[in-house]
């Protein structure tokens, strides 16, 4: 599958929800502004949003300056209420002047949203009057008393949740100012809305408690490289890092021949130690003839998922003189993004020729050259 996915025609503003004190991660700074690899947390989940505008956080008084530090100039603060839901409310009043259609409420302290995820809560608008990313229950689930639960009944959910925003700014507005609920799907559901169910990710977890903070902390970060080459050839089009390109030529390969996402691959599963792409999708194998590569870096991300790792930022080098890779380089990077779920700050493209030297500058082939940076549990 070649074909990025597009937002919703609708206007999306984001609400970021920011103003708890998150004593039970522990004393010290507010958990939003702590750091993990570096990097604040808020700041993460700010980044999850590239590209939606408007964003605000609805933040504690007594947290602009963090707040400041955190956004880095990509995101709007308003100062929150004393509960989540008096939070959400200050927070829709701010985007009220912005008039948009949608709006995605997210925690604050949620910094591993995929792209797949918000995808899947959009998509869901398209039917419902909100919408909801949630997980089925593994464990069973037993009462105080002992008593089985059926646990197909029940879902854990997560955020951002998804609305219309005309209909839930008005079930906010029709709240009693002491009303404290969950999250904002008690709110839609108590207004009469239609709550739709989707696809929840087991990574996009809130931190919460200390030991997350330490699971996180004990993870090690590796990397991958990966290098590839497909040979020029007659034909219309080619297809590099996800996109088809009318360049006048094609690239010989048993598969389409993405040279870029074949880099990209093999330099995950060398962060991961799983080998490379021949080994799992041999050419030799027919099955594979003109598959779309986007399947191979799926399936890589799933490996390190199983391993219960996180990408966090990978990197293209295509080598060629023909075609021109700018013009097509942020179409690259959503593609890449989208498959992976990384936010598109995560996601870089670039493009060099070889100043006419050796087989690339002959224009006999194309090649890439491929990173990955990655997280996983340290198991020593």
């Amino acid at each position: 599958m070649h074909n990025i996915s597009s937002h919703n025609s609708k206007k999306i503003a984001v609400l970021i929800v920011a103003a708890g004190r998150g004593r039970r991660a522990g004393e010290g700074v507010p958990k939003q502004y702590r750091k993990i690899g570096g990097e604040m947390v808020l700041s993460k989940t700010i980044n999850c949003f590239e590209g939606f505008a408007p964003i605000v956080v609805a933040i504690n008084a007594d947290d602009q300056e963090l707040f400041d530090k955190a956004a880095n100039g990509l995101a709007a603060s308003i100062i929150g209420g004393t509960s989540r839901t008096a939070s959400v409310k200050a927070g829709l009043e701010a985007l009220a002047s912005h008039k948009p259609g949608l709006v995605l409420i997210h925690d604050g302290a949620r910094p591993f949203l995929s792209a797949q995820v918000i995808e899947n809560v959009i998509a869901a608008l398209a039917i419902h009057q909100a919408a909801v990313p949630a997980l089925p229950i593994v464990d069973a689930v037993k009462t105080l008393d002992g008593d089985a639960v059926n646990r197909d009944e029940l879902r854990r959910v997560q955020t951002p949740q998804g609305f219309h925003f005309e209909e839930i700014f008005a079930a906010y507005q029709g709240l009693p100012s002491d009303a404290a609920f969950a999250d904002d799907i008690e709110v839609a559901r108590a207004a009469g809305l239609s709550v739709g169910f989707c696809a929840g990710d087991e990574d996009n977890i809130k931190l919460t408690y200390e030991q997350d903070f330490k699971r996180m902390e004990t993870m090690i970060s590796v990397t991958g490289s990966g290098y590839d080459v497909h040979q020029i050839c007659t034909g219309k089009s080619l297809f590099l890092c996800g996109v088809e390109i009318d360049a006048g030529f094609s690239l010989k390969g048993h598969s389409d021949a993405d040279v870029g996402l074949h880099a990209l691959t093999d330099a995950i599963l060398g962060a991961i130690c799983a080998g490379d792409i021949g080994d799992h999708f041999p050419p030799s194998d027919s099955k594979w003839k003109g598959a779309s590569s986007d399947q191979f870096l799926k399936f890589a991300a799933d490996l390190v998922s199983d391993k219960g790792g996180i990408i966090d930022h990978v990197d293209v080098t295509l080598i060629c003189e023909r075609p021109k890779v700018k013009p097509h380089r942020k179409a690259m990077r959503q593609v890449i993004a989208g498959i992976l779920g990384l936010p598109l700050a995560r996601v870089s493209v670039k493009a060099t020729t070889t100043e006419g030297l050796g087989f690339t500058g002959r224009e006999e082939g194309i090649a890439a050259q491929a990173s990955a940076s990655i997280r996983l549990p340290d198991a020593r």
